[in-house]
């Protein structure tokens, strides 16, 4: 290994017996497969596809995290749709801050728009709850949730997600879209952090 790899290449470290992926300092092992992903995210299509048959909804990714499952489901929405990214942080390392900071790049007119929001995950709800009273308050005619993954402690911001793909346990996941200190966001499964 070369200087500049030990330097500049962080460490990330998949075990293929164990199914365990070693991510700098933590221990991570398979949750999600990407095969049960993929089968939600068409069951979560032909429900938008059915509920907006003859409308042309603006999807609205959150970024970083709901790019993969943005990218998946719109190849599986056959109806009229366009969509946009805006960013918004709320995470610091491995927890979510309940600080929700600006929403950046919102370029597209929401006003008597119908609005789907994609987000990778749905943590303490403080997020898309901000998220949503913003788009309220902008005029659109609608606002729904699509959401790969929620967390019990979710259900205390009442936010209602019409588009849910898993209920998980109120652990650290990774993959997926998902990262640890920006990494581990490339891999096609979903791990949790071992204990």
């Amino acid at each position: 290994m070369s200087i500049f790899a030990s330097i500049f290449c962080p460490k990330i470290r998949h075990t293929r017996l164990t199914e365990n992926m070693e991510i700098k300092d933590k221990v991570f092992e398979k949750f999600i497969e990407g095969n049960d992903i993929a089968k939600r995210i068409k069951a979560i299509a032909k429900s938008i596809n059915m509920d907006y048959n003859g409308k042309s909804p603006l999807f609205i990714a959150i970024l970083n995290g709901s790019f993969m499952f943005a990218a998946d489901l719109m190849k599986e929405v056959d109806i009229s749709a366009t969509i946009s990214f805006v960013k918004v942080a709320s995470y610091n390392d491995m927890e979510s801050s309940g600080n929700v900071k600006q929403l950046i790049g919102l370029a597209e007119p929401i006003f008597q728009k119908d609005v789907i929001i994609i987000e990778d995950i749905v943590d303490t709800g403080r997020t898309i709850k901000k998220i949503l009273n913003e788009f309220t308050s902008l005029g659109a005619k609608s606002v729904e949730v699509a959401s790969l993954l929620r967390k019990p402690l979710a259900s205390s911001a009442d936010v209602n997600i019409k588009y849910l793909g898993f209920d998980i346990p109120d652990k650290f996941v990774v993959g997926y879209g998902l990262d640890y200190d920006s990494l581990g966001r490339n891999l096609k499964d979903i791990y949790q952090l071992k204990v």
